[in-house]
């Protein structure tokens, strides 16, 4: 009956570890969304909601990194149990992370809004962002249903980030070249679109810990990254 009562006790404080990571995900689906709508609409003060809105987030990983840490100080997990603990402590990480460059996309914002817009490079970042927004959704959807399938796919669909991403480099170029004044414009825009191709990363890291999760193993996904605009030909990437 002990023993009983220790197994409920155990997946109780498990399953409100997982709630945390959800409930940890949603804010950050919100701000990717919101940091990108009040880029496109150059709205100052969504963009300040969405800065403040980053310590909920850092709160909710500090207490995830708690909760599970006593979990397994306190339960000593059976290998299958320790495998979900571990993998809840990295999605939370890579969750915190992707919430730091939504953060610096929404400082960003705020200086770019005083200087004139570059045409078609806000929704072309909006829709960037709200691609890695979905891949998020799915991600936390596969790690929720275990669903190893749901999750190769956000993996591939990274590479439509990076494709986006080198879009809007070479076209930021493009603008810088054609007129000098657009210089500090496009590189507050191209760190925004390196930090929404980092959150593409993060996503798939989060994706690859589902597939931990659900085959026990990391999948290997040896491709080269699709970004190639850091490459220089004498030194490798930089």
């Amino acid at each position: 009956m002990t023993e009983s009562h220790i197994v409920k006790s155990f997946d109780r404080d498990l399953e409100a570890v997982q709630a945390q990571i959800m409930k940890m995900g949603g804010l950050v689906e919100e701000a990717i969304l919101k940091a990108s709508q009040s880029l496109e609409e150059r709205d100052e003060e969504l963009a300040e909601r969405v800065r403040n809105g980053d310590h909920a987030i850092d709160e909710l990983e500090t207490l995830i990194n708690e909760n599970t840490a006593r979990l397994i100080a306190l339960r000593a997990p059976a290998a299958s149990d320790l495998r979900v603990i571990l993998s809840v402590m990295k999605i939370a990480g890579n969750l915190e992370r992707i919430g730091d460059y939504a953060k610096n996309m929404a400082k960003r914002t705020g200086v770019l809004v005083q200087m004139s817009p570059i045409n078609g490079s806000h929704a072309a970042l909006r829709r960037m962002a709200r691609e890695v927004q979905l891949m998020l959704k799915d991600a936390l959807d596969a790690y929720i249903q275990r669903d190893a399938e749901l999750a190769m796919d956000v993996i591939h669909r990274d590479e439509d980030v990076d494709q986006m991403y080198n879009a809007l480099f070479r076209e930021f170029l493009t603008f810088m070249m054609e007129d000098p004044r657009n210089i500090t414009a496009c590189m507050h825009l191209h760190f925004i679109a390196k930090n929404t191709e980092r959150m593409g990363d993060h996503v798939t890291s989060i994706a690859e810990q589902v597939i931990y999760l659900v085959k026990g193993e990391i999948p290997d996904m040896s491709r080269p990254k699709g970004d190639q605009t850091s490459v220089d030909p004498k030194l490798g990437k930089v």
